[in-house]
């Protein structure tokens, strides 16, 4: 049996200039790129306030997931890679606010830079297509 593979687009593409892909459906998988603050312009919102950065993060990431056929609760993996540990417990705020339970499973780590010195967070997830997902209905 062949896996159908498709990449996720959305307009606009915000992701284009940086050769990368939003993310991919492979089969009844979605990988998703990591997501940042970014508007439909590409310029980079919330300079300086993580809480504006990080809810444009979660809502490009649920942007990507719908455009790709899921949905912020079927998440079963995320990676978010944070500039400042310091807001660790404002993500646990937001994982309440953006992910039902059962929780995905979660990786997080501060980094030193991202894509920008001004990017603040990056999200990047695994998803279930909802077609394949009644383990959270």
């Amino acid at each position: 049996m062949k896996t159908e593979i498709a990449q996720i687009k959305v307009i606009p593409d915000t992701y284009a200039p940086f050769r990368l892909a939003q993310g991919y459906r492979v089969g009844e998988l979605l990988f998703i790129s990591g997501q940042t603050a970014l508007d439909d312009q590409g310029q980079l919102v919330g300079i300086g306030d993580f809480d504006i950065q990080a809810q444009k993060a979660f809502e490009n990431l649920e942007k990507v997931l719908l455009a790709g056929g899921s949905s912020l609760k079927n998440v079963v993996k995320v990676t978010i890679l944070l500039r400042d540990m310091a807001n660790f417990d404002k993500i646990v705020t937001l994982r309440g606010k953006y992910f039902t339970a059962p929780y995905p499973a979660d990786t997080i780590f501060e980094v030193s830079s991202l894509f920008s010195p001004d990017a603040l967070i990056e999200i990047e997830a695994v998803a279930v297509a909802d077609d394949a997902a009644d383990w959270k209905k």
